[in-house]
């Protein structure tokens, strides 16, 4: 590799560090950590499931919905794991001794964040399918992103590129439907 190339990749990989250092230490405030360890624990697989199987009963269309949203969900679990099985890159707080994990830990490899990619994914998804609960679906995929940066589990490079993947699947998916 170029010694250009590399020196800017090692810039960037000390600005993730310490971005993700200076986020988790919002970890210190207990409030704010259960907060968003109830964020980080909602947007679990079982909520995205669990919307999913309630489409049907919530409005007309809705079986349609929910084979969109079942689509969605398997595109974006390949894409999950081939990325962690590839990238293979160590958490935040086994990198960096001032960095804790906060929460329990899904997976032994930090990129992408899954956690965000689905929560953005679906925010996109169900702002299209009810455009009136997109402020309160997308605040809570930001929230989710920031809580995993938080909780020491994940670089802030993590998330920004899981929410674009997920953005990205979910307009995918959009379009095709």
């Amino acid at each position: 590799m170029p010694p250009w190339l590399d020196a800017g990749r090692l810039r960037s990989a000390e600005l993730d560090l310490r971005g993700a250092q200076a986020l988790h230490r919002a970890a210190a405030r207990p409030l704010l950590l259960q907060g968003l360890s109830l964020c980080s624990r909602l947007a679990d697989g079982p909520l995205w499931v669990g919307l999913m199987l309630l489409q049907p009963w919530v409005r007309e269309g809705g079986l349609r919905q929910a084979q969109l949203m079942l689509l969605l969900g398997a595109i974006n679990l390949g894409l999950y794991y081939g990325l962690k099985r590839s990238t293979r890159r160590q958490r935040p707080f086994e990198r960096c001794g001032d960095i804790r994990a906060c929460a329990r830990v899904p997976d032994a490899f930090s990129f992408p964040s899954g956690h965000t990619l689905h929560a953005f994914a679906f925010a996109l998804l169900l702002s299209a399918f009810y455009p009136t609960l997109a402020p309160l679906l997308w605040s809570f995929a930001v929230l989710v992103g920031l809580a995993r940066v938080v909780l020491g589990l994940h670089f802030p490079s993590d998330v920004l590129f899981g929410a674009a993947i997920g953005t990205a699947t979910a307009s995918l998916v959009l379009v095709l439907a």
